[in-house]
């Protein structure tokens, strides 16, 4: 089920609020308990036979959990039971997402003839995976309480809000608010604000992005491109902003409904688009899986407190999961490799550190390249689009599909420029106590609200990139 869908804000989101706020607002066993069913009902909607596996994966934590938590003063046994429990996640999360492409490359550089397994990826599989690892881990760090309770690790898991596209939720960040969350009407509206905001920066911004990426991408025809230098740059960038406002837009509609149900969710960006550096675009961008994979990853390794060759290796190996962790595939992969070497070259040259004033340039530079092998459909026809960019193998500068594209969706990169920069909370901040300030910021959210929902009923076009992870 979409958040962007009618059935989701006609049907799902009021019904659950009614019983919520209505039937259950005294008793927080019942509530958890009701949310818990509902986020099983709103994943099964979409993926009937694969809520079981989340089922599966949640009772396998909390049974990990419990073992952790009995044996945690037993050096050996608790580091054989943390071992199994991430043999155990990565295993499944393994299996679903890599398998078939593991066995076509071994097919394909060992010239063998294995039966690839057709197996169909299930929604969100990444984002519970890690939250689920995340609940056994930080038992083991003492850094919120076991739960005797399953229902209780699986509402962690399950939560609808974040559960099929993050931001990745910490087992620490909501151990205590499972319990003894308060709920109130300033954290309420605050969430459909937040809401209303995520919502039109995915259906008014980011599916109108999509449409020009796509064209453009598309244009890749027997090994060539078939435009303009001027049409890949506005391609590429129009993917740059789509991927932004698709995923902000979708953490955004996370953390407000999370609000709305008392939890509070940390933030997942940060207008990384304004960074000078790669490493504070790293910062900003994804915050809930860079922190994942600083704390449960790299600080284990060493961090940086080890020696150069052994740091590079640590940077190597999380850089490497990073770009595993999007998908299965070269582009995948390449595209985490390639942020590996920036980002070792600016943490050793001390660049990482500067604030130089071509730094924004070089810094978007290279993340659009980067999503261009993201986007790809394989490294080939990356390399290809990277050289139209740059004039190798494009039919000419400029074309007139450029001007078009531009003349029918301007409004929506206006609105994409100033929603890259931290505009609207800068003059929210100025005007905070200004009345006028607040009735017109209310009338725009339902602006936006009616508008994005308009084009919902319309059945616009309504990609979501990140069910692929």
């Amino acid at each position: 089920m979409l958040f962007p869908s009618e059935v989701f804000l006609f049907v799902f989101l009021p019904v659950v609020l009614v019983i919520y706020y209505g039937l259950l607002r005294k008793n927080m066993v019942l509530k958890n308990t009701f949310l818990l069913l509902a986020s099983l009902f709103f994943y099964a909607w979409g993926e009937p036979k694969y809520v079981f596996l989340m089922i599966a994966t949640i009772l396998f934590n909390w049974f990990y959990g419990i073992l952790i938590d009995k044996v945690r003063d037993r050096k050996i046994p608790v580091r054989v039971i943390m071992c199994l429990m991430v043999f155990t996640n990565v295993g499944i999360l393994g299996w679903y997402k890599y398998s078939g492409f593991a066995v076509s490359q071994v097919n394909r550089f060992l010239h063998t003839n294995l039966t690839v397994p057709e197996v169909v990826l299930p929604i969100g599989i990444s984002f519970f995976t890690f939250q689920a690892m995340s609940y056994a881990i930080d038992v083991y760090r003492g850094n919120g309480k076991v739960q005797k309770n399953p229902l209780q690790v699986g509402l962690y898991v399950s939560l609808f809000p974040q559960l099929i596209a993050g931001p990745i939720v910490r087992y620490e960040t909501v151990a205590e608010q499972i319990e003894h969350r308060v709920e109130n009407w300033a954290d309420f509206s605050a969430g459909v604000t937040r809401f209303c905001v995520g919502l039109g920066k995915k259906v008014l911004i980011a599916n109108n992005m999509a449409v020009v990426a796509d064209a453009a991408f598309n244009l890749i025809i027997n090994d060539e491109f078939q435009a303009s230098m001027g049409m890949a740059w506005l391609g590429a960038i129009s993917y740059t902003l789509q991927i932004f406002f698709d995923f902000s837009g979708y953490s955004d509609m996370a953390i407000g409904l999370g609000r709305m149900f008392g939890f509070h969710f940390e933030e997942n960006f940060n207008y990384p688009y304004i960074s000078k550096t790669v490493s504070e675009f790293w910062r900003r961008w994804h915050i809930s899986l860079q922190t994942w994979f600083r704390d449960y990853v790299y600080f284990p390794l060493g961090g940086s407190r080890v020696s150069k060759p052994r740091m590079i290796l640590n940077l190597l190996i999380v850089w490497g999961l990073t770009g595993i962790w999007h998908g299965a595939n070269w582009t995948f992969i390449a595209w985490g490799l390639l942020y590996f070497v920036i980002l070792t070259f600016e943490k050793l040259s001390g660049l990482s550190r500067k604030n130089y004033w071509w730094g924004h340039i070089y810094t978007m530079v290279l993340v659009i390249i980067g999503w261009v092998i993201f986007r790809a459909i394989n490294l080939g026809d990356a390399i290809l689009y990277i050289k139209a960019m740059f004039g190798i193998g494009a039919k000419g500068i400029i074309d007139k599909a450029v001007f078009a594209y531009i003349a029918q969706n301007w409004i929506y990169y206006v609105f994409a420029l100033i929603g890259c920069a931290p505009i609207m909370p800068w003059i929210d901040k100025k005007l905070a106590n200004n009345k006028v300030w607040q009735i017109v910021y209310a009338v725009g959210m339902v602006v936006v609200l009616v508008v994005s929902v308009s084009f919902i009923s319309n059945n616009a076009y309504n990609p979501f990139i990140y069910f692929n992870f």
